[in-house]
């Protein structure tokens, strides 16, 4: 006998996030991402990331992707900052804050917080189009002593990303691929 397919809690919890997700932040028309390339849709980050209720679920599903013997989380500037908070305190591991580039003013760091060589970090992004972003970060991550140890995204656009970062040597997953959310 063939019982029917049941639809997990942890299915309907990613199903109604995706959805919010798309409701809140999703727009069409013309667009130049970050990596210069012209689209025809946007994921607007700060649509969702100012959302308590859908930052909130993100946090929870970033946080089942963190490997285990993750020591630090890592938010890249500007996106990814919101992102590492709330992960940080859905999982109690401290954070840093990647910098695009030195401010020439106060500590002058490009990373902010504690970090110590030899700390296993997660970079977490929000959307990836062709994870320069997300590898420039694990980057200046390493050049300052850090291993790390895989870039997690809220939304992969597919457009090349994972391709990018498995070529530069890092392990990527994301919460949702782009064709996941039905657009």
């Amino acid at each position: 006998m063939n019982l029917p397919d049941r639809e997990t809690s942890q299915d309907s919890m990613l199903r109604d996030l995706g959805r919010d997700l798309v409701d809140a932040a999703y727009l069409e028309g013309e667009f130049v991402l970050s990596s210069g390339q012209k689209s025809r849709y946007y994921f607007d980050k700060y649509l969702f990331e100012t959302k308590p209720d859908i930052l909130q679920r993100i946090a929870r599903c970033l946080a089942q992707l963190i490997p285990p013997g993750t020591d630090r989380l890592a938010g890249p500037e500007l996106g990814g900052v919101p992102l590492a908070t709330a992960v940080a305190l859905e999982t109690g591991l401290p954070f840093v804050i990647v910098k695009k580039e030195v401010k020439g003013y106060g500590t002058d760091h490009i990373i902010e917080g504690e970090l110590h060589p030899g700390d296993h970090v997660v970079v977490l992004e929000d959307i990836m189009t062709t994870g320069a972003q997300g590898i420039g970060a694990a980057r200046k991550l390493i050049e300052a002593g850090a291993a790390v140890e895989s870039i997690i995204a809220v939304v992969d656009r597919e457009e090349g990303a994972a391709e990018h970062i498995a070529a530069a040597g890092f392990a990527m997953s994301a919460i949702f691929r782009r064709r996941e959310l039905g657009v």
